[in-house]
């Protein structure tokens, strides 16, 4: 199983809806709980940051390859499926 690393700022709220997504997918499938992810809030942890390439929030990487970056627009449902294909990603 892989790490995800996620971006966020606070006030977004398609970050919001990214971490809401995540908890709604581990009622749906625990196993989605077990994957590590580690949440930085980017004007907190630019060293952090560093590596990985992306313009908006919320991103997911696993490693440095980005596997969703939120766009704008993005509905919840949108976002969800978007996260829920890095879940699956880092449980294989």
């Amino acid at each position: 199983m892989k790490t995800i690393t996620a971006f966020y700022l606070n006030g977004c709220p398609y970050c919001r809806n990214a971490r809401a997504a995540i908890q709604e997918l581990i009622e749906e499938n625990p196993v989605y709980g077990t994957v590590p992810v580690e949440w930085y809030e980017e004007t907190e942890h630019p060293d952090v940051v560093k590596g990985h390439s992306y313009y908006y929030v919320p991103s997911m990487f696993i490693g440095t390859e980005r596997f969703y970056e939120a766009q704008p627009g993005q509905s919840y449902d949108e976002i969800k499926g978007h996260v829920k294909a890095v879940l699956d990603q880092a449980i294989r």
